[in-house]
């Protein structure tokens, strides 16, 4: 450890300690004594039903039990291909007893990237919903192969919400939720679970070739929780029997799982839990429900500021706001402290520190642009780019790195990767910046050519891989280029083949339609009678980059 005390410390907020006690324990541990604790007060929100601690316990060990029931242990995985629904704390908590790893699939993913995923994690069980399309491409993924174990959820078991589903065929390996949990209960011993146990592989990009996923033991991700309870008093947080979070960050992604629903259950919060983001829902949520706090991400608080609404509607319910995922434009965070009268505040953090990292202090010192400071019990520097193992002083730009309990050990099936991320013990972010006098840290760019689309990573590669599929594409380079609303977008520049004739945009977007994800389809298309190369002949990013830059 470095020695203390660290530059940040003297920016603390009042009551905040570094050296604060980190709890490390298991996923199990934490829903055991949230059910225990709040008991019958509600934990979830969704389409105005209620669902208690005490029924989150039980129906979370009613899904343990089967899983084990059916078979399956310690060595297995469980795949969860999900919206924002109850039965997905149901499922995650359940397996997580049960010893079983979990792995999050995203909606979002193109159905290649899906069956990648499952191959990768070995999961032959997957959970997903009725939900047209997700349960029309899982049942491809069932077709193909890939899975043995098809639980489906359904979703009217909740009330009625308009949302088209499909019926759900009967075949054997496919089950629903209600009778695949028909009969189970509680074991009379769950299996051993250890900290340092695998709980869940949370996939992230790979900068080459498809993603890779980040191993998170129970430990990272209950250390997580712990790290964001010592900031915790620094929050302007009221009683957590009152307080009242919309949750509709999607809970495959590492923000919503652990800043949000892991942190808000171990506080005995209600969690209002929306399957897709609507600003009129969320106003409503404001005014007719008096939601008490509001995480989002970029693209959430820009459609919300510049939402008519946003004029007149009653904030007086909210007391703290947060925005995370990816860099929020000042001048919206200036207009929602306008009306609110309280900052909007934010942090960063990566899958492989899960999430937690940074946070902005909502009071004191503001400085535009911060990613702010590392929270308790972490610790961050600036490493050199051309040697990790030096460290540079406030000021000078480098590579952030951390260390902490939440950081992962590596990546499932990549030791080479593994340990090209690691430097001294410190985990390299990719993520270039600087730390000021204050303890303070900037982000001024990112080692790798990753775009974050509306709080999603973007990776150029992936994207090029398929554009290369299109018949007339000769070559392509994939920037991210400034969007309004995302924050950044992917472009495409292309040159043609001999003979070809140009395409749309429109016509692209249709042909990448099920090669690529929503968050990766470009939104941007430019033809080139030619792309910069490096010396060697390889297509070069960087050079196009410059080149763009230097003409405005």
């Amino acid at each position: 450890m470095a020695s203390r005390p660290f530059a940040w410390e003297k920016s603390y907020p009042p009551g905040v300690r570094w050296d604060a006690p980190i709890r490390v324990t298991t996923l199990g541990t934490l829903v055991d004594e949230a059910a225990a604790s709040f008991d019958e007060r509600p934990a979830f929100e969704f389409r105005d039903q209620f669902i208690s601690y005490a029924e989150l316990g039980r129906r979370s060990d009613a899904f343990g039990g089967a899983l084990l029931r059916a078979g399956l242990g310690r060595n297995d995985t469980v795949a969860l291909y999900l919206p924002n629904t109850p039965y997905h704390p149901i499922s995650f908590f359940g397996a997580a007893k049960a010893g079983i790893r979990l792995a999050h699939l995203s909606p979002l993913d193109a159905e290649r990237v899906l069956a990648y995923k499952l191959k990768d994690a070995g999961a032959r069980t997957l959970v997903t919903t009725d939900i047209a399309p997700l349960f029309g491409t899982a049942l491809k993924l069932f077709d193909a192969g890939l899975i043995d174990r098809l639980i489906v959820t359904e979703d009217a078991a909740f009330g009625p919400s308009g949302i088209p589903t499909l019926p759900i065929p009967d075949k054997p390996g496919i089950v629903t939720f209600s009778s695949f949990v028909d009969g189970a209960a509680r074991p009379a011993a769950w299996p051993e679970v250890k900290p340092d146990d695998v709980a869940l592989l949370q996939y992230t990009g790979g900068t080459t070739g498809m993603p890779k996923g980040a191993m998170l033991s129970h430990g990272n991700l209950t250390s997580a929780v712990s790290i964001y309870d010592a900031w915790q008093v620094a929050l302007p947080t009221g009683d957590p029997a009152k307080d009242k979070i919309i949750l509709v960050l999607p809970l495959f992604h590492i923000y919503a799982l652990t800043s949000v629903m892991l942190r808000q259950l171990t506080r005995g919060s209600c969690l209002m839990l929306r399957m897709r983001f609507d600003p009129d829902q969320t106003f409503d949520d404001f005014e007719k429900r008096r939601a008490t706090i509001f995480p989002g991400v970029p693209t959430m608080w820009i459609a919300l500021v510049n939402h008519p609404r946003f004029a007149t509607v009653d904030l007086s319910s909210l007391i703290y706001a947060a925005s995370g995922g990816a860099p929020l434009p000042v001048e919206i965070a200036r207009r929602f402290e306008s009306r609110a009268g309280f900052r909007l505040t934010g942090g960063w953090g990566m899958t492989e520190t899960s999430p937690a990292g940074t946070n902005v202090p909502n009071t004191g010192l503001s400085k535009p642009g911060t990613i702010g400071l590392p929270l308790p019990g972490l610790e961050l520097d600036i490493c050199a780019l051309d040697d990790p193992h030096k460290v540079l002083p406030p000021g000078e730009i480098g590579e952030i790195r951390i260390r902490g309990p939440n950081v992962t050990r590596g990546y499932w099936n990549k030791p080479e990767e593994s340990k090209a991320s690691y430097a001294d013990g410190w985990f390299l972010t990719g993520d270039i910046g600087f730390m000021d006098e204050d303890g303070f840290f900037f982000i001024v760019d990112r080692k790798k050519d990753m775009i974050i689309s509306g709080g999603f990573n973007v990776y150029p590669q992936m994207i090029e891989q398929v554009v290369y599929e299109h018949p007339a594409v000769a070559e392509v380079i994939v920037l991210g280029v400034p969007d309004s609303y995302r924050g950044e977008a992917a472009k495409a520049f292309v040159t043609l083949r001999e003979g070809a004739k140009p395409f749309t945009l429109e016509e692209l977007q249709v042909f990448l339609k099920d090669k690529v994800g929503k968050h990766e389809m470009p939104a941007a298309l430019e033809f080139r009678d030619s792309l910069p190369k490096t010396p060697v002949g390889k297509l070069s990013r960087a050079e196009l980059r410059s080149e763009i830059k230097a003409v405005g």
